[in-house]
């Protein structure tokens, strides 16, 4: 694949420390593994070993879970994978807007501020603008998706 840097980000400040050399290996089922990292690293120019806290780590974990789903018949072969960064969140680059000029959720940013149905739907509907704005919250003009994993619920 020719690559001639690499940076590798890890949870483990332990076992960064000891790839860089910082710390002694003293494990033994960790020496062979630490060893063949270093050899490993010497088949590039530069190789930079990063320690990320597994608080921060959400980039990493999304990683993984992608190439858990990818599956080439070349096993030596890794597709390439573009990374964009932007400078804005991407939630707001894809928002579309629905031919009636309106935005997917504001029936539920118009329930959860004057506690309103749009004119003219039925009973069904407003069961479900109720059951979805149950998953948002408003602060101030901006809604928000609820998500108990990060204590917003």
């Amino acid at each position: 694949m020719d690559v001639k840097e690499l940076q590798v980000i890890g949870d483990s400040d332990l076992l960064i420390r000891q790839v860089r050399g910082e710390w002694a290996t003293k494990t033994e089922k960790i020496i062979p593994y630490v060893g063949l990292v270093q050899r490993m690293a010497d088949l590039f120019q530069e190789v930079v070993f990063k320690h990320i806290p597994r608080t921060q780590n959400a980039f990493a974990d999304a990683l993984a879970t992608i190439t858990s789903m990818i599956q080439h018949p070349d096993s030596r072969y890794i597709d390439p994978v573009k990374i964009e960064i932007r400078d804005q969140p991407a939630h707001c680059a894809f928002v579309e807007v629905k031919a009636d000029r309106k935005h997917w959720y504001t029936d539920i940013k118009v329930y959860l501020e004057k506690r309103e149905y749009p004119e003219g739907i039925t009973t069904n509907q407003k069961k479900t603008i109720s059951k979805l704005a149950n998953g948002f919250f408003l602060n101030k003009n901006v809604l928000y998706k609820k998500n108990s994993k990060f204590g917003i619920a």
